[in-house]
């Protein structure tokens, strides 16, 4: 099955989304190229919060992915998250150290168990609605490190385990097929010099 690029009319677009400036606070800082280095100085400055980060990740999934299907849900409880942990940067006022992925939104793939509202499905409808006995030791140790669990990431369904077709990459029954591996290669060949 091929997968279609996107037309020549949405790239441009599509490209600028990636090369946002937003202002926070009147300052401005770039979140899509910035490293968590860079957000936790942003933070620090209080130039930016948890819960802003989270929103802007929220309003780039909605605006990018129908195009890329590339996150199966987003957690309902990740802006409840980002404001518990901006709750916890506020109290400690620079005390001690929380740690470098505190306040940081991550994705996990859709195979990584998490005990939330999140399903954990391998891309499959069959395990919708399953629940898993506890949260995987990967999501333990990122909850304690005060990680914003984001959602669940596209993949291959079941990791295409049980395909008895030539099902492609990156397509699964929850969010359709994946195109981002060919979007990555499309900006590689735009941008390289």
């Amino acid at each position: 099955m091929a997968v279609n690029l996107p037309s020549s009319s949405l790239l441009l677009p599509l490209i600028s989304l990636f090369l946002i400036f937003i202002t926070i606070n009147g300052q401005h800082f770039t979140i899509p190229e910035s490293t968590i280095e860079e957000i936790q100085q942003a933070f620090a400055e209080n130039n930016l919060t948890s819960t802003q980060l989270v929103d802007f990740y929220i309003n780039q999934i909605k605006t990018l992915n129908p195009l890329l299907h590339s996150i199966i849900e987003v957690n309902p409880d990740a802006r409840d998250q980002a404001k518990n942990v901006d709750e916890e940067k506020r109290e400690n006022q620079g005390r001690r150290n929380l740690g470098d992925l505190h306040g940081i939104p991550v994705l996990l793939k859709d195979t990584i168990g998490t005990r939330d509202k999140l399903n954990t499905s391998a891309g499959s409808y069959a395990l919708v609605g399953s629940v898993v006995a506890r949260d995987a030791s990967v999501v333990e140790k990122l909850r304690k490190a005060g990680a914003v669990i984001m959602g669940k990431a596209s993949l291959s369904e079941w990791y295409k385990f049980r395909s008895l077709s030539r099902v492609p990459n990156g397509w699964c029954a929850r969010a359709g097929q994946g195109v981002v591996s060919s979007l990555i290669s499309c900006f590689q060949f735009l941008f390289s010099g």
